[in-house]
């Protein structure tokens, strides 16, 4: 007994948490990454590789059907932590670490869960993909870490369910591609594939349903989970923000972090990630230490330059077709020195960005990926200033 409470107390100080962002709770979000590193634990990048499921926000029936998926892919023992705003973060964190120990909790929830999770028979064409398939990661995200296993089978469109088309099924429910014409009239295979909502380093509560032809997005469609229409009434939805749009500068550090942490530069990653986390508290002096490290790592990194040259060029008419703004030119390579310059600038104490040189809109995001091979799909969306989301006017990771 001694030696099985040692080995759990060793398992729990390495503990991987699966983190879900409500879209617009950023700040909670936030402060759970600060809490991990703080504690040593780690984040998990899929189900099959988490210990704690933690959902930062109050999500809506959408994104709560697919936090109820997620969970279910968990294997024991395993822990979920509903945390509402950013001050019961601690506590949320305490309480999920005791929770590991308690091996007669475990117990009956082994007892208690379904042997395989639930496939429902009524899920439509394109609907939400969960973790998705967008785990086809590029740079330093393991390839094998979003495999077949994690994509969220129910939401793939079942062919034999509903008059899809009567296509055939593979075992599971996994549906085949379609035909589709291609660009010179032959006939090819198409697949649908949903990216998102949930996936590590992808802007909160977005859906992007792509049509792919071999690993060439032919179309795209984009989309809010728990979306509302203007009309709605405000309370409606259980998934409204908890806070008001972040500060810029903490908004594009969080932008940087999420692009380098996918190109796989972890020391970069980290290093904008404590320019975010400094911002976010006020600490000037610190802000613009990790800012100038950031900086100096980007100019020097030859991985990264290798990594997004070519992913997403833009040139001028392609702003102006899309009403973009003039820092979009160029490639992701391009934006990410940019968008550091901005941070350098705004940590040294310069006067901000007019507010005319706005961001993104997110209407024009399936525009930009489609003829994107699905590897640069991520990275490309990842380089982008997108404005915050209509549905909820708050961040999340873009």
């Amino acid at each position: 007994m001694g030696l099985s409470g040692a080995l759990a107390r060793l398992a729990v100080r390495a503990t991987r948490v699966l983190v879900v962002e409500v879209p617009g709770h950023w700040a909670t979000r936030m402060e759970v990454e600060h809490q991990l590193l703080r504690r040593g634990w780690r984040p998990a990048w899929t189900p099959a590789d988490a210990d704690v499921l933690a959902v930062c926000g109050v999500p809506g029936p959408e994104l709560s059907e697919l936090v109820d998926r997620l969970w279910e892919q968990m294997p024991g023992p395993r822990v979920r932590a509903d945390i509402t705003s950013p001050g019961t973060v601690g506590s949320a964190l305490d309480a999920a670490a005791a929770l590991l120990l308690d091996t007669p909790h475990h117990r009956t929830d082994a007892q208690e869960r379904a042997q395989e999770p639930e496939i429902p028979e009524d899920a439509d064409h394109g609907g939400h993909g969960g973790m998705g398939h967008g785990g086809m990661d590029h740079g330093g995200m393991d390839h094998g870490e979003m495999d077949h296993g994690e994509m969220d089978h129910g939401e793939m469109d079942h062919g034999g369910h509903g008059g899809h088309g009567g296509m055939d099924m593979a075992p599971e429910g996994i549906p085949l591609a379609e035909g589709g014409e291609d660009r010179d009239g032959l006939e090819m295979d198409v697949l649908h594939l949903p990216l998102g909502p949930v996936l590590p380093f992808w802007p909160a509560g977005l859906v992007l349903r792509c049509s792919l032809q071999g690993d060439v997005v032919v179309n795209a469609e984009a989309s809010m989970v728990d979306g509302r229409n203007d009309d709605e009434d405000d309370g409606a939805g259980a998934a409204g923000p908890s806070a008001g749009p972040a500060p810029a500068a903490v908004v594009r550090c969080d932008q940087v972090m999420a692009l380098l942490a996918l190109a796989g530069v972890e020391d970069a990653a980290a290093c904008a990630r404590r320019a975010r986390d400094a911002l976010l508290c006020g600490d000037e002096d610190a802000a613009r230490d990790a800012v100038e490290r950031l900086h100096r790592t980007i100019r020097r990194s030859r991985l990264l330059r290798w990594s997004l040259r070519g992913v997403l060029p833009l040139d001028p008419s392609d702003l102006e077709q899309h009403g973009l703004p003039r820092r979009c030119l160029g490639d992701a390579h391009d934006r990410l020195l940019s968008r550091v310059e901005r941070i350098r600038a705004e940590a040294g104490g310069t006067e901000p960005t007019p507010a005319e040189d706005g961001g993104v809109p997110w209407a024009v995001v399936p525009d930009l990926v489609t003829g994107l091979e699905l590897g640069s799909v991520r990275l490309a969306v990842a380089s982008l200033d997108l404005d915050p989301h209509p549905a909820v006017q708050a961040v999340g990771h873009g």
